[in-house]
């Protein structure tokens, strides 16, 4: 459980995230997926990095109960984890591709929508439950994986995105089978990782150069409001009815 590296082939780097049941991270992990996917990025023999995860799903976002039970220590650690993980995956000095099965929630869109590819099952969804419970975020992230509009109707109504309708935006690069999401994953960044390494490093740094969205400055923004929730008690009454005002 937690996070592992490992080198299933020449130039190619898998980082695993693994904390059952669902892949709900709490602050450590967070920062330990930073730390991995960093380590990744300054081994100059790796020329491509794959995000997996084991289990029904790629990520549930943070671990509300540590949040619930550990308070606000808890809620800035891991606004601060997420910040980190995410600026780790979007400033690694190689390309990333995302392997996503089943759900994809919350953080996990801040995650898919840092890396370079995505390679999704065909079971996969992907959405923002954040105004059910109580937190504001990774807005940001969503609109880097679909239309501006589609973006707004998903983080209002909480609803999800299939892999199907992200593969027709153009954000998920090839669904398959759930069983071979991470076989494809690691076939794409093989295919990149035959480029060369001082090159593709170069071509990193120059495509986040012209990104027009500093997606850590335009992140940390969004995070400002979810302490401004939680510091009038609002992300609590919202937690505790489920996001239905009134319940």
């Amino acid at each position: 459980m937690g996070v592992s590296r490992s080198s299933p082939e020449k130039g190619v780097s898998v980082v695993t995230v693994d904390f059952p049941p669902v892949n709900a991270l709490p602050v450590h992990g967070w920062f330990d997926l930073a730390d991995a996917v960093r380590a990744c990025g300054r081994d100059t023999d790796v020329r491509c990095v794959v995000l997996a995860a084991e289990g029904r799903g790629f990520n549930a976002g943070v671990d509300i109960k540590e949040i619930q039970t550990r308070g606000q220590q808890a809620l800035i650690g891991a606004n601060h984890g997420c910040a980190e993980a995410f600026a780790a995956v979007y400033e690694c000095a190689v390309p990333v591709v995302a392997a996503v099965q089943g759900f994809c929630l919350g953080g996990g869109i801040g995650l898919v929508g840092s890396a370079d590819a995505i390679v999704a099952s065909e079971d996969a969804s992907f959405g923002l439950p954040e105004l059910d419970r109580g937190a504001l975020g990774a807005a940001t992230h969503l609109a880097r994986l679909v239309p501006q509009h589609l973006m707004r109707a998903l983080y209002y109504t909480g609803r999800t995105a299939s892999a199907e309708e992200l593969h027709r935006h153009g954000s998920v690069w090839r669904m398959v089978p759930r069983a071979g999401v991470r076989a494809a994953a690691v076939e794409l960044a093989r295919e990149i990782a035959a480029k060369d390494g001082r090159l593709l490093r170069m071509a990193k740094a120059a495509i986040n150069g012209i990104d027009p969205v500093d997606v850590r400055r335009s992140y940390r923004f969004e995070q400002g409001f979810t302490f401004e929730a939680n510091l009038s008690g609002l992300a609590d009454r919202v937690r505790d009815t489920f996001g239905k005002e009134g319940a």
